[in-house]
């Protein structure tokens, strides 16, 4: 391990990412899975967002905010999966420390970013159920690109406080990270120093980027839920739940492991179970994403046929 001298303390340099295997067989089965996963994912994430550029019938605010959080899902699996990838064919699993430092920061802040996202999407399906004719009136494209890089830019802020107060803490060894990517809670256990006080921040942030996100969300679905009820027609119904359905669907996905990860106490730390739970949220969900939003989805559909069909007239 090398170190730092610093005035009155050694400060580590790098980390050492243990990742799932020390067995080189088991990690060249683990790539190969991963290596496809992490395929997937772009690939459905990069077709729909191009479908939605490409299709002017896709040019509306529920789909711009689709297309946006499958660039998001693209940007943070790029972020973690492809260092994996590597450590699992090399030697040596070290990473800098500026880079562990980088790769917190901007994990954290396309996490935090999807965790307000989500709540912009829930507000979409709240005006377009409950104020259908003034949908587009309401959610202008002015407002639609305000909402998306609002969420953005607060991501980015409470990411840089939870970044800087966990990676400024003392590490003086071990600096061995039971971890297949550098996960604020996973890093923060090697400091030297007790923690408790940026357990308490991180808590605070957690409680108004996880807890006030959720709360809104079902809030907007109680007033959804009664405009539902209120449709007369069977059809009506149905066709209103289902544009609802995926956005659910991936809610559930993506706040229930990041709920378990970053609001329970230190105490009740476990590295294997934090790797699985983390795996899921960054690398299944991602995958999953496309899959749900756009198995029933006739648009995204149709604009596939369309683009498959114009390059087929085009030959």
């Amino acid at each position: 391990m090398r170190i730092l001298p610093g005035q009155n303390e050694s400060w580590v340099s790098e980390f050492v990412l243990l990742g799932f295997s020390s067995d080189p067989i088991s990690n060249r089965l683990l790539f190969m899975v991963f290596f496809l996963l992490y395929l997937s994912s772009v690939l459905g994430n990069g077709l729909v967002a191009t479908l939605i550029c490409l299709d002017s019938r896709l040019h509306t605010p529920m789909y711009f905010f689709l297309c946006v959080l499958s660039l998001l899902d693209i940007s943070a699996i790029t972020t973690t999966v492809p260092q994996m990838l590597v450590h699992l064919l090399s030697y040596t699993q070290t990473i800098p420390f500026a880079g562990c430092w980088l790769q917190m920061y901007v994990f954290g802040a396309l996490g935090l970013t999807e965790c307000l996202f989500f709540v912009v999407m829930a507000y979409d399906r709240y005006v377009a159920v409950c104020y259908p004719l003034r949908y587009t009136v309401i959610l202008s494209w002015g407002l639609c690109t305000q909402l998306a890089a609002g969420t953005l830019v607060f991501g980015f802020i409470f990411s840089l406080i939870h970044t800087f107060l966990t990676m400024r803490l003392p590490y003086c060894g071990p600096n061995v990270v039971n971890h297949y990517f550098c996960e604020g809670p996973s890093v923060r256990s090697l400091a030297c120093v007790d923690t408790h006080l940026i357990e308490l921040v991180d808590l605070v942030i957690s409680v108004f980027m996880v807890v006030t996100p959720v709360s809104l969300i079902l809030a907007s679905y109680i007033h959804i839920a009664l405009a539902i009820l209120n449709i007369k027609s069977t059809q009506g119904r149905w066709k209103a739940f289902s544009t609802c359905a995926s956005h659910l669907t991936m809610v559930t996905f993506f706040y229930v492991p990041a709920t378990y990860i970053y609001m329970r106490p230190n105490s009740s730390y476990s590295p294997e179970q934090d790797k699985q739970v983390s795996l899921f949220y960054n690398v299944f969900t991602v995958l999953l994403n496309p899959v749900v939003y756009s198995l029933r989805n006739k648009d995204i559909k149709a604009a596939f046929l369309k683009v498959l069909g114009s390059r087929e007239g085009a030959g």
